[in-house]
């Protein structure tokens, strides 16, 4: 009739309504899967800034806090989370049933994704250098992600093979199997674009570079205090690195920020004259400060623990660093200094002479010149005349013949502003490379392999211990375990196909309805409409309520099933009576 025909139109297209539902939320649930995979992969390996992102923090809020072990933490949440109903999604389109993801849980993909979008617009915003690091992990990680990568795609054979043998439209199953295959073989090609530093025999590798201690040894004591250098030594770090300041009165001393809250009680000894610059302070004064309570308060590597007693009460008491005090220690164990310089304010009294009272300084402490690498490009000539055995290298990275024309032969840059081939190509020219803040061992490894002379560190006491780069392998150990992989990959895919066709080539869904109405044909075209119609109803509501709570059959069996008209309102009278 007329109306079962409208009746029959409106079912249809309430089905259709809520599949296209569920296709959205499955690839909502996708794209957030692998946006919160890619932000967890990331913030793990950014690891090795954890102490310059909460610095950067610090300078843009006033407030020190370890931040970057919450934003793990949460993010670690979530992908498990969002990990974990990808799963039962996967699960449940594997054995025909829809996803039917609940509510809340549709809130709290929507919060995470819309969370996650923000931390990344945020880094590209405020910390856009940082993303470089992505580009240096896959280096070393690259082989074995490839590995990972094709393990997730033959697994995921067995749901693709389980909707290519239900399906009932050849096209279908054509795109299908298209799609899938085309991401298999680019992902097995994959490894003909990895170019890793690491992939290379062992006789090919270079020196270990020399590891310079970032600010003395600033995970087991007060950065850039006498304690910190002595730690740096006794671990048998190759040199050191700090920062030199000068005091109003003209005493140069060591100290890495403007302003001198984070790292003193400053607030406390001078709380009206704690937002002035550091250089801006007598001596008499700076020496007052204590350097190391903040240590111990804030701990900002997570090592305070580690301390034992009297080194945790030693670095409490630490204070203000004088610049002659490192020379004297660094002369007494023959130790390298690399120098660094801060910009002094226009209005500081010795602005103009900072140098020559440095120099002056270096000079009286009878370190050996060639023991001290000068950074700072102003006023570089002078220096020469001065200190011609000083090793001159700078900041600014420049091609090599320019260097060269300059007189220097070491470029200091941070480890995300050259790469591979710029590396070798300095090396080439006999220019060395001071990479600065290198504190993980697989970056470390990646920079050995890549030629680096020497880096600086915050954890020169752990990369010490790292006897070789840890992503080394032969090229042709690699080839064989990418060929191993991709070939046992295909074979069970294959395999994997087959089986789904096997089981499942005669069945297209486990819906009662339709077995009904497949075992149907033969019936009437009267009573097959009728089948179809009552399988329309069925799946309508197995979208908006449970499936037990509708029935559909007549009393007298399937051969009295009525040809009157169902209606939405029918349904719901079946479902009160069901209740009761």
């Amino acid at each position: 009739t007329k109306d079962r025909s409208e009746h029959l139109c409106y079912a249809a297209l309430l089905l259709a309504k809520h599949i296209m539902w569920e296709c959205l939320w499955f690839l909502i649930l996708s794209l957030t899967f692998f946006l919160t995979l890619s932000w967890f992969y990331f913030w793990w390996e950014v690891h090795n800034d954890y102490d310059e992102f909460n610095w950067f923090v610090y300078n843009r809020t006033g407030y020190w806090s370890d931040w970057s072990i919450p934003v793990l933490v949460t993010t670690a949440a979530g992908f498990t989370y969002i990990a974990f109903l990808l799963v039962l999604a996967l699960c449940h389109i594997t054995v025909g049933q829809q996803m039917n993801l609940h509510w809340l849980h549709k809130i709290g993909v929507t919060a995470i994704l819309v969370a996650t979008v923000v931390a990344i617009i945020s880094i590209d915003q405020l910390w856009k250098e940082e993303w470089n690091i992505l580009f240096i992990s896959f280096q070393a990680t690259a082989p074995f992600l490839h590995v990972g990568g094709v393990v997730a795609i033959t697994l995921l054979a067995w749901l693709v093979a389980g909707q290519f043998a239900r399906a009932e439209r050849a096209s279908f199953q054509v795109v299908l199997c298209i799609a899938y295959l085309s991401v298999v073989l680019a992902l097995y090609l994959v490894p003909l674009t990895i170019s890793s530093p690491c992939i290379m025999l062992k006789k090919d590798l270079g020196s270990r570079p020399a590891i310079f201690g970032h600010r003395g040894a600033p995970m087991m004591a007060p950065e850039n205090t006498l304690m910190s250098f002595q730690k740096a030594i006794e671990n048998k770090a190759d040199g050191v690195q700090t920062d030199v300041s000068l005091s109003h009165d003209g005493v140069p001393f060591l100290m890495h920020d403007n302003l001198l809250r984070r790292t003193t009680n400053v607030d406390e000894k001078f709380s009206e004259r704690a937002s002035v610059h550091s250089s801006m302070f007598n001596w008499t004064d700076l020496e007052q400060l204590n350097a190391g309570e903040w240590f111990t308060t804030n701990d900002p590597f997570w090592t305070v623990h580690s301390l034992s007693a009297s080194d945790s009460a030693k670095a409490e008491n630490q204070s203000v660093c004088r610049l002659d005090d490192l020379l004297s220690l660094a002369k007494a164990s023959n130790t390298s200094v690399i120098l660094s310089l801060q910009e002094l304010p226009v209005e500081h009294p010795y602005n103009n002479n900072f140098i020559n009272i440095t120099l002056e300084t270096i000079m009286n402490s009878g370190i050996l010149q060639h023991m001290v690498v000068w950074l700072h490009d102003k006023d570089r000539q002078l220096v020469r005349q001065i200190s011609p055995d000083f090793q001159q290298a700078s900041e600014s990275k420049r091609e090599a013949s320019a260097l060269i024309a300059d007189g220097i032969f070491s470029l200091y840059l941070r480890y995300s502003q050259i790469n591979v081939k710029e590396v070798r190509e300095y090396t080439s020219r006999n220019l060395s490379t001071i990479l600065y803040t290198v504190n993980e061992p697989w970056l470390y490894s990646v920079l050995w392999c890549a030629g680096v002379k020497s880096v600086t560190s915050d954890a020169s006491h752990i990369l010490k211990q790292v006897p070789s780069p840890i992503w080394l392998m032969p090229p042709d150990e690699y080839n064989l375990m990418w060929i191993t992989s991709d070939v046992i990959s295909f074979t069970l895919i294959v395999g994997i196909f087959i089986l789904q066709k096997y089981r499942l080539g005669s069945i297209r869904t486990y819906n009662p309805e339709q077995i009904m109405l497949s075992a149907a044909v033969q019936r009437s075209s009267k009573d097959v409409n009728i089948m179809k119609e009552k399988l329309i109803f069925a799946e309508i509501s197995d979208g908006l309520g449970n499936a037990e709570e509708l029935s559909l059959y007549s009393e007298n069996g399937y051969d009295g099933c009525s040809n009157e008209a169902i209606t939405p309102l029918d349904l719901q009278d079946v479902r009160i009576r069901m209740r009761d």
